[in-house]
């Protein structure tokens, strides 16, 4: 662990940093360049305290997951997060692990996406990323591990997934959803993390395994669907996609035009957040 070159290149990343391009607001003057220490603490998940004693040259060795937390507040590079593994005494990540590392651009836009649902997936359905709105709409997909962490898996192996969906709705979600995988097997290859997706479901699903046969491959992601929310019913909403130039990550954004019944209801779910009401509690 070099603490002198870690301290060094997390004061100059963070200095480099504006608030705007964190999304956060930029507040009263400030006295020096660049993010507060507590802001990028904030961003990574970890204490103000641990944080200033890295910049300080003090402190433990980071660990990996940390290392990936920090390295994603402070918006590196792929190359930016190698060297900040390194210079922290650690391996850079795996293949695996490094498909995790959301992509700097893609972040930067949902950082300025507050208003409406967004979220940023990897090309395996792998929520990386997301946005209150969305949390607030899809649930929270931060605790999945594993081969669960993909939603083509769990709409596949977990009944509950489909219930975000229109009944008439799901035989198209299906096709798609292995369509997309498609498009990941025919780049990554059998032996990679999408041909094992692939191999677990045709053992879990038989729906999947013969959905696998008709060699559909498809990137659909722009599109108008309607989402089904447990308190404020359908929502029909457009989606619009932004990918990374390997097509590996892409950001979806979920909107609805002006003044109709699916922007009220953004609007409602804005205010409500994950908020549960009594079932026999109205709305409006």
């Amino acid at each position: 662990m070099d603490r002198a070159a870690l301290a060094d290149f997390l004061r100059r990343r963070r200095e480099a940093l504006r608030p705007a391009d964190v999304g956060l607001p930029a507040g009263a003057r400030r006295r020096a360049p660049g993010l507060r220490r507590e802001e990028v603490a904030a961003l990574a998940a970890m204490s103000t305290d641990y944080y200033t004693r890295l910049e300080q040259q003090r402190g433990p060795q980071p660990s990996a997951q940390l290392l990936a937390a920090l390295a994603r507040a402070l918006r590196l590079t792929g190359q930016e997060r190698d060297y900040l593994f390194r210079v922290a005494g650690q391996n850079p990540p795996t293949p695996v692990v490094a498909a995790t590392h959301v992509a700097p651009a893609l972040l930067r836009v949902l950082d300025r996406l507050d208003d409406t649902p967004a979220l940023i997936l990897s090309n395996l359905g792998e929520t990386l990323v997301q946005n209150r709105m969305a949390a607030a709409l899809l649930g929270d997909k931060s605790g999945y591990t594993g081969l669960a962490r993909s939603e083509i898996y769990r709409w596949f192996t977990d009944p509950a997934e489909r219930l975000r969906y229109p009944e008439d709705d799901r035989d198209r979600q299906s096709r798609a959803q292995v369509a997309n995988l498609r498009v990941a097997y025919g780049s990554m290859g059998p032996r990679s993390r999408a041909g094992e997706l692939v191999r677990a479901l045709q053992q879990a699903s038989p729906e999947f395994a013969e959905l696998w046969q008709r060699h559909e491959v498809a990137s659909r992601f722009a599109d108008h669907k309607t989402l089904i929310h447990p308190e404020l019913g359908p929502i029909e909403l457009d989606c619009q996609v932004l990918f990374t130039e390997d097509q590996s990550q892409a950001l979806l954004v979920l909107t609805a035009p002006p003044r109709s019944e699916g922007d009220e209801k953004l609007r409602l779910l804005a205010v409500l957040g994950h908020e549960r009401f009594p079932a026999d509690r109205p709305l409006g």
